[in-house]
């Protein structure tokens, strides 16, 4: 069979930031036809390396060829210009505007002698590549309109508009149920079918072996191997992108469930445009058992977080700890009331960048005795603290007074969680845990917070991985829009199911979605 032609080369391709090598001597292929999978943890360099392709930023050294001529790629439109397209995983839509006018926006047809916009044309345009690459998106609704996977379907119309060949897709499944991961994974098979080029950015080695045809693994700048997907496993490529052994199984014991500890009842909350992100919310937490939240981002999760541990008002109903209502409390005595939180974003909301990791660790209980020397903080007191901390927790940093802005994700994650794990806390919110971490930190924090769980604790997990809600929690509620409105265990339940109940389907269809959650 003869081999499919080199559409994209990249040889030697060194790009630098202050105090880091980003891609170290990188060499890269796409053919023609293929989806080539570009795999590393958070920092690895695979999202560098791709923004020099698009253009986004300029090597210091290296060579690029497209279709085997050498380019210089000083920007993204130079970039477009090629046949280079890239899906953004934020997404870069003009929310009033309809799906035709986002995706002309900035190369609109015109009529008139230029006078202008072609609107026909262009709505035209647009049914006609949805309907050849099976998007079947709507060109005159509006972004406000259409789901999360309908927006990406846009993102990937833009690219094909501009006449891209070869899709650079950067995280695309992070926002997606499971339903319409499946349904993307069909569009890209269709865009391989039809001649296109993918390279796609991941982290999540499942879709890696479901869809990709090849896979370079990168790690700290440099590309470990390169492979064809059918001849590897997901244990072959976790040990290659960390470089060691990786348990990508969880043993976990049967939960043994004690008294409520945390009770939530009919909270309503408001969201940041004022309307209700809370509606009517319930559920119970007992010790001993880790409770998953599972729902499509968006869907109350962040308020619902702020709620609990006073970051953001309450409407009406009420919030106890321990059949304390702490509804109106401040955010102190409701971590003294025994909440601890691992926030979903930790550079906004865990760690102090510019602090070092010594007064990070006390970022919480500074003003307690034992921290506190005549009125004056005992930083000797504080040190030791931090130091057993980083021990016990494996945070690899140079040194405690190490800025926390130096560390990778995993350790300013693993700092996080020796911090509110070191409160003894009754109810542990973890929630997004272990969001842009390669699977080594993963396995760390998972066994982590299973250790809470069988101490007696109980754990509240917040995550938009359902490979994780399934694997972590003993009991699963499934919120959407402010509402609980499922519950299952996920020994009695599946992605599909659940990615149904996500979006509120048997709700719609008269199913029994609600009647657990009352």
């Amino acid at each position: 069979m003869e081999q499919a032609k080199t559409v994209v080369e990249m040889r030697n391709i060194t790009k630098r930031f202050p105090g880091i090598v980003a891609n170290d001597s990188v060499n890269f292929k796409l053919r023609k036809g293929e989806i080539h999978a570009l795999l590393g943890e958070n920092g690895a360099g695979k999202s560098t390396l791709m923004n020099v392709l698009f253009g986004l930023y300029q090597p210091e050294e290296g060579e690029i060829f497209v279709n085997g001529q050498q380019v210089v790629i000083d920007g993204p439109n130079k970039a477009i210009k090629l046949g280079i397209g890239m899906v953004h995983q934020h997404f870069k839509l003009v929310h009033p505007f309809t799906v035709t006018e986002n995706i002309i926006l900035g190369s609109e047809p015109r009529k008139w002698m230029g006078l202008a916009v072609d609107k026909k044309q262009a709505y035209e345009k647009v049914n006609q590549l949805s309907k050849q690459y099976g998007l079947n998106v709507d060109p005159y609704a509006k972004i406000d309109e259409i789901s999360v996977g309908m927006q990406q379907r846009v993102e990937i119309l833009k690219t094909l508009y501009r006449g891209a060949d070869i899709l650079i897709f950067d995280e695309p499944t992070a926002v997606l149920t499971p339903q319409e991961i499946g349904e993307l994974l069909v569009i890209m098979r269709n865009l391989v079918g039809q001649g296109k080029s993918i390279v796609l950015i991941t982290h999540k080695l499942k879709e890696i072996m479901a869809i990709a045809d090849s896979v370079t693994i990168v790690r700290r700048g440099k590309v470990i191997d390169s492979l064809p997907v059918a001849g590897t496993n997901p244990n072959q490529l976790a040990e290659k992108m960390v470089g060691r052994e990786v348990s990508l199984k969880l043993d976990k014991k049967v939960a043994v469930l004690g008294e409520p500890i945390l009770e939530v009842d009919n909270l309503v909350v408001k969201g940041r445009q004022g309307l209700n992100a809370l509606n009517g919310t319930s559920f119970v937490l007992r010790r001993g058992e880790i409770l998953g939240i599972a729902g499509v981002e968006g869907n109350g999760q962040s308020e619902l977080i702020e709620a609990l541990t006073g970051l953001r008002p309450v409407s009406s109903g009420s919030i106890k700890v321990a059949g304390a209502d702490v509804v109106g409390e401040k955010p102190r005595a409701i971590s003294e009331a025994g909440i601890s939180l691992i926030p979903e974003d930790r550079h906004k909301h865990g760690l102090v960048l510019d602090f070092p990791v010594r007064d990070n660790m006390v970022l919480e209980t500074y003003y307690q005795p034992q921290f506190n020397k005549r009125g004056f903080l005992d930083y000797e007191a504080i040190g030791k603290h931090a130091e057993r901390l980083v021990k016990d927790f494996d945070v690899r940093t140079p040194s405690i007074m190490t800025d926390a802005r130096a560390l990778s994700g995993g350790n300013q994650q693993k700092a996080i969680i020796a911090r509110e794990v070191d409160k003894n806390p009754e109810v542990l919110i973890a929630a997004q845990p272990t969001r842009g971490l390669d699977v080594g930190a993963i396995e760390f924090i998972h066994k982590r917070l299973v250790e809470q769980r069988n101490m007696g604790k109980a754990v509240l997990l917040v995550s938009y991985e359902l490979d994780e809600i399934m694997q972590l929690s003993d009991r699963i509620a499934v919120i959407y829009e402010g509402r609980i409105v499922g519950e299952v265990k996920p020994s009695e339940t599946n992605d599909q199911e659940l990615g149904l109940m996500m979006t509120d389907y048997k709700q719609k269809q008269g199913g029994a979605g609600n009647e657990q959650a009352d």
